[in-house]
Parts: C-alpha cells; sequence; structure tokens
C-alpha cells in the first residue's frame, strides 16, 4: 500500500470533517440573523451540513467516473448510521423517538431504501432517476418543514435547544466566509478522499466498492457520529435519533441523486451490491421499525445488537472481498435478514400481542 495514498485519504477526510462543521456554524448562524426560525434551521441547515461530506464525495466520485465509490459511500453510510452511531449511542444512553419519527420519517427511510434497490436493479441508476431522487428530495424537506411548522411550541423550543445552534448576532459577513471556507474545505478534502481511496483500492487489489462502504463511508459519516453521540451524552436523545434518520434519507434522495445525475451514463451498480449491501441496508432499515415502535425507545440491549451486526457485517464484507459475484440471496436473509429481523420484530409482535390480549 503507498504511503502517498494513506496520506492523502486521511487528509482528505480531515478536511471534509472541518468544512461540514464550517458550512454548519456559518450557515446556521447565517439563517439565525436573517430570522429563519431555529427549528427549520435544525431540520434542513444543520441535517442536511452533516451529510454534507457525502454529498460532495459522492458528486466528486462521479465525476471522476469512481461509480463503486458512490455506490460504497451512500449504503455503507446508511449502515454505519444506524448500526454504529445509532448503536453507540443508544449503548450510551437510552435514546427516546419522538412520534414524528415513528409515524412518518423511518416508514419513508424504508421505502426508500427499497426504492432504491428497485431503481438499481438493472445494474445501473440512471440521470432520470436521480433527477426522480432529487425531486423527492424537494418535496421530503418541504413537507417536514410543513409539519414542524404545525408544531406546538414546546415542541419547537425542546427541539431548538437540542441542536446547539449559535446566538443571534449581526456578524454575516463572517458567517458568509465560514460558508464559502467551508464548501472550498469539502470539494477539496472530497477531490483528496476519492483519490486517495482509489489508490488505496488499487494497492489493495480488492473494489472501489469495498472501499467505499468501508473506509469512505465511515469518514464521511464522522459529523453524524459527533453529534448523535454528543447528543446523547447531553441526553438530547430523540435528537440523536432524528439526526441519524434524517441523514439516511439525505443520502438515499441527494447524494444518490445528485451523483447519478452529475455522472454522464448515470452510476453503474456492482452486482456485488446489487446482491447483497443493497439487501442488508434494506433489512437495517426494517429493522428500525420495531426497534423505535416499542416503547418509542431504543434500549442499550438494542443498541449492543446494532454494533454486533456491524462487525458481523464487515466481517463477512471483509473475508468475501475477492468474490467476483454477490452470495444467493437467500443466504444473504439466512445469515443477516433472519437472525436481525427476529431478533427485532418478535419482541414487539409478543409485546403487541400481550397488550391486545390484556385489553380484551
Amino acid at each position: 500500500m503507498s504511503p502517498i495514498d494513506v496520506v492523502v485519504l486521511a487528509a482528505g477526510l480531515v478536511l471534509l470533517v472541518i468544512g461540514a462543521e464550517l458550512l454548519v456554524r456559518g450557515a446556521a448562524s447565517a439563517a439565525l440573523a436573517l430570522g429563519i426560525s431555529p427549528l427549520v434551521i435544525g431540520l434542513t441547515v444543520v441535517s442536511f451540513g452533516t451529510s454534507a461530506p457525502e454529498l460532495v464525495t459522492g458528486i466528486v466520485a462521479a465525476v471522476r467516473g469512481e461509480p463503486g465509490i458512490v455506490v460504497g459511500n451512500v449504503v455503507g453510510s446508511n449502515l454505519f448510521n444506524v448500526l454504529v452511531i445509532l448503536g453507540l449511542a443508544a449503548v450510551i444512553a437510552p435514546l427516546a423517538v419522538d412520534r414524528q419519527l415513528t409515524r412518518v420519517d423511518v416508514p419513508v427511510m424504508v421505502a426508500l431504501s427499497l426504492a432504491a434497490w428497485a431503481l438499481a436493479g438493472d445494474g445501473r441508476l440512471s440521470r432520470w432517476e436521480g433527477g426522480l431522487l432529487v425531486a423527492g428530495l424537494a418535496a421530503y424537506a418541504a413537507t417536514t418543514v410543513r409539519a414542524s411548522r404545525r408544531a406546538g411550541p414546546e415542541l419547537q423550543e425542546r427541539a431548538s435547544d437540542g441542536l446547539h445552534l449559535p446566538p443571534r448576532r449581526r456578524r454575516l459577513g463572517r458567517d458568509i466566509a465560514f460558508v464559502l471556507t467551508g464548501l472550498a474545505l469539502l470539494v477539496w478534502g472530497a477531490a483528496w478522499l476519492v483519490a486517495g481511496a482509489a489508490g488505496v483500492a488499487r494497492s489493495l487489489g480488492v473494489s472501489e466498492l469495498i472501499i467505499g462502504l468501508t473506509l469512505v463511508a465511515a469518514g464521511t459519516s464522522l459529523p453524524e457520529l459527533a453529534t448523535s453521540v454528543v447528543a446523547a451524552v447531553r441526553r438530547h436523545t430523540d435528537i440523536a435519533v432524528g439526526n441519524v434518520v434524517g441523514s439516511n434519507i439525505f443520502n438515499l434522495l441527494a447524494v444518490l441523486g445528485a451523483s447519478s445525475l452529475v455522472a454522464r451514463a448515470g452510476i453503474e451498480v456492482a452486482p456485488t451490491a446489487l446482491g447483497f449491501d443493497l439487501p442488508v441496508m434494506v433489512l437495517v432499515a426494517a429493522a428500525c421499525v420495531p426497534v423505535f415502535l416499542s416503547g418509542r425507545r431504543v434500549e442499550r440491549w438494542e443498541g449492543g445488537l446494532f454494533l454486533a451486526v456491524y462487525a458481523a457485517y464487515l466481517g463477512w464484507l471483509l473475508s468475501s472481498a475477492g468474490a467476483a459475484s454477490p452470495p444467493p440471496l437467500l443466504l444473504v436473509l439466512a445469515a443477516f435478514g433472519l437472525p436481525l429481523l427476529g431478533l427485532t420484530w418478535l419482541p414487539w409482535l409478543r409485546r403487541r400481542g400481550h397488550t391486545t390480549s390484556t385489553a380484551r
């Protein structure tokens, strides 16, 4: 492995994290100064800002003709968000789940995961399919902001307090400088990250998809990791959960959509991603439903389960790195789907049946 590729990859990650932090700080502060409500800022600027590394990295990889990094970045980030970030945050403190998430956002995340798998079924995400995903992002953002404005004042104040937004100020020039600097660092860092990741993949003899699913996905998810862990430590647990779900939705709609739009012939989806990684992403999204519904809390043991599943997935991924074709779908379901869905859905169904029989 070339030391230069490792240094370039690591430097790209550092620049992405710094750029995302500057972008979020500057944009949130400028929006406050312009009189935009803190809750709307949290639902748009802050939540989308933490996903900016994935977005810029996906676009740069698409332009450079590295489709494996694009797909691996999105799928790997979504798995990392739920299994590692949510799992770690739940181990720190049981996570409260807002009713809005269980009614709207989690079903949307599951539906979009299925839709992405279906759209990629022919082995390619075309430009018109990318445009469809981006249009879906606009509709989702508008619906979310509209719903948040109908929320009660107490809910809005509680959500705003958990976002750690900067105080209102009039230094608009400095805020704009932060935004521009953050964007420049994001583009610069993404270019280095993609170049370094491609070099590491070549030197190790593994596919760019594997590098995207592991190193790139974990690196671009660092802002979400920091946000959710800090929120869990400070007991703003609903913010930790909302950040993960919102980021996954953004990855599927914005990152996958925009990357497919800018690529000349769309994004090619490798057979291994289509036959293994995308189905696992759908299964993990489906596992969130009973976990979030059971008392609207993510318990510590459920967080530990998520971490264990990610360790098993990572072990499988690295052990089969040289495989040219994906494992049969039935094997994927047997290895990941049945244990994961069984451990999450069965306890919820048992509790639901007990509650129904008691009510009778």
